[in-house]
């Protein structure tokens, strides 16, 4: 029995964190985290976009998140079975074959204004992103020491939020203020002057109201601003799509290591033993479907946040997300730095205490503040991803590791089903506890605070039980 390399032996820190030879590899493998990361941050917005642009519920826009998801859990564990008799590299051209194809059905779906194909093309785009990160997240791990394998993730998952913060910046530059729908709620307050003493809740249905309204009553000029705004949707998935393509023409002519190939067939009991008895793994997988699906409830639905309770337009709202994002990416490389000094299960819980605490403050703190507190929560979330991947996974043979990275995306599955229960809070109604009100959207970010109890708990064990050899 022993404890992780890097929390027990100094003497290790020396070993280096990317050896030379791996260098090249390492940085086209690392760009592959912000090609997901902008597929994950362009797709948020989009549910708040879709229900107003096609008239559906929260919950029923909520789908979007169940289909991009949910597209990570259906092919998590084939992905890893084909990177398992194939190499990294071949499992990664596959992922981004898929990735295009995905991206390239919002064509089809924008020309004919339908929600379910834009679902579809969601669904298979995450087919892509599951290749890519159960094969680049091991890759990573195998190229150089494993005793400086998680600080190796941690360095590639710093570029992830490039990825996310790009799609951002073009969600909220060029998509959102070019929406009609948009349009017609800045028009919807000039006229109705009397909005501006009402809560912004409350404006918010009534703009809703009126949106149903002309959908009914003049359907033609419904129809045209529904064309226009899913044509706008349309635009950067084809653009990604192209980059996408030229990426894996790149991979396709790049000679890359072969590390971590093992031929020997599966073996079943041993792999039950390795990983499912193995309470570092098994807490991990847990750990990680409950901070996907923290990290996506508060970045998805701080829109709705700012919309609701604020009375801001959804551009405006969006870019409290790039502050997120901006604040994820800084404290990223931070508490990259700071895993040189502290046991990255110590890290963990500390980092999932302070998302309880500063979720509960969007929760119970009115106004901006509020608002501030959830922009707050990426900084806890920034380096939760990449150490409880670390920790789950570290010192398993990389055949084992292979299957393993399976798992643990599989665990994405909790940002396809979360999102769900948390839209259905906000359709529902808001809470009276004594004399203060909670509104719907606020009373939904006890979810999220659910997560990080979870994490911080896991944070906490992973330090304290003995990891098996």
């Amino acid at each position: 029995m022993q404890r992780s390399p890097d929390s027990k032996s100094p003497a290790l820190k020396s070993d280096p964190v990317v050896p030379s030879q791996y260098i090249y590899p390492f940085i086209l493998v690392t760009s592959l985290f912000a090609l997901w990361g902008f597929a994950n941050d362009i797709t948020n917005p989009l549910v708040r976009a879709f229900r107003e642009i096609f008239l559906i519920s929260n919950a029923q826009s909520s789908l979007v998140q169940m289909a991009f998801y949910g597209g990570y859990a259906t092919m998590a564990i084939p992905a890893a079975l084909v990177i398992r008799k194939v190499s990294f590299k071949s499992g990664i051209m596959v992922g981004l074959i898929l990735y295009a194809i995905g991206a390239l059905l919002t064509i089809p779906a924008a020309g004919r204004m339908d929600f379910n194909i834009f679902l579809i093309g969601f669904y298979i785009l995450t087919f892509g992103l599951a290749f890519l990160e159960t094969s680049a997240n091991p890759y990573i791990l195998s190229m150089g020491p494993r005793s400086t394998a998680t600080r190796r993730l941690n360095l590639a998952q710093a570029f992830n939020p490039i990825g996310s913060l790009s799609g951002m910046l073009v969600a909220s530059m060029f998509i959102l203020p070019a929406l009609h729908v948009a349009e017609f709620r800045e028009a919807e307050m000039l006229a109705n002057p009397e909005y501006a003493e009402m809560l912004p809740s409350e404006v918010d249905a009534l703009i809703t109201e009126s949106l149903e309204t002309l959908a009914t009553t003049e359907q033609e000029t419904h129809q045209a601003m529904v064309a226009h705004d899913l044509n706008v949707v349309k635009v950067p998935y084809v653009i990604i799509a192209i980059i996408v393509m030229a990426v894996l023409l790149l991979f396709a002519v790049s000679k890359m290591p072969d590390t971590g190939r093992e031929e020997e067939k599966i073996k079943l009991v041993q792999l039950v033993r390795n990983l499912f008895m193995n309470f570092h793994y098994t807490g991990g997988v847990v750990a990680q479907a409950f901070y996907v699906g923290a990290q996506i409830m508060c970045w998805t639905f701080i829109i709705h946040y700012g919309m609701t309770l604020l009375g801001m337009s959804a551009a405006t709202a969006q870019n409290y997300n790039i502050l997120a994002m901006v604040i994820f990416l800084t404290s990223r490389f931070i508490c990259t730095f700071i895993l040189k000094f502290i046991n990255p299960g110590v890290l963990l819980s500390s980092l999932a205490f302070g998302g309880i605490l500063l979720t509960l403050g969007a929760v119970f703190i009115q106004g901006i503040v509020g608002l501030y507190c959830l922009i707050g929560v990426s900084a806890c979330m920034s380096l939760m991803f990449p150490t409880i991947y670390g920790i789950a996974l570290q010192g398993l043979t990389p055949n084992d590791a292979k299957l393993g990275s399976a798992g643990l995306i599989f665990a994405i599955v909790g940002g396809a089903m979360m999102p769900r229960l948390q839209a259905g809070i906000i359709d529902g109604d808001g809470w009276h506890i004594g004399t203060l009100y909670l509104e719907s959207v606020r009373v939904s970010f006890f979810l999220p605070v659910l997560c990080f109890v979870v994490i911080a708990i896991y944070g906490w064990l992973s330090n304290r039980i003995v990891r098996h050899a």
